[in-house]
């Protein structure tokens, strides 16, 4: 399942969520019970940080894919990874050649290129949280 179609399908069963939850916040909210009030509110409230959780995550997809295409458009996409049969670049090799792709950020600091380019190895070599912080610092550098 590609991640835009899991994105879908999470937005659609939050929804659906939404209106459950909704409704039986409604049903605790009418008994008048102090404690049956505060698990209707929780309902609501809960699902409220669910959906603004659930927006960062599209939006910062939305976001990481714009600027891949346009540096794929710019050329500097391939990183000159040895791939596996399914296209993913080989873990090792990213690792391997790891300092090569910081070493252009740091150079570069200003640059949004650089720093996607960086995030794109940090993803190759399985680190996912610095990927991700790599990928917003591109974000971040391209809105200037």
């Amino acid at each position: 399942m590609s991640a835009r179609v899991g994105a879908i399908l999470m937005a659609v069963l939050l929804a659906l969520y939404f209106v459950l939850a909704g409704w039986r916040a409604v049903q605790f909210i009418g008994t008048g019970e102090p404690v049956a009030i505060a698990i209707g509110v929780a309902l609501i409230v809960l699902p409220v940080i669910g959906a603004w959780a659930l927006w960062r995550e599209i939006a910062f997809g939305a976001r990481a894919q714009a600027l891949t295409t346009r540096l794929e458009a710019e050329g500097r996409l391939d990183l000159g990874l040895p791939t596996l049969p399914s296209g993913k670049p080989q873990r090792q090799a990213a690792t391997e050649r790891f300092d090569e792709f910081r070493a252009e950020a740091e150079r570069e600091p200003d640059s949004w290129q650089a720093w996607l380019r960086l995030g794109l190895v940090y993803d190759a070599a399985g680190d996912r949280r610095r990927a991700r912080e790599a990928v917003r610092k591109a974000i971040e550098l391209s809105r200037r």
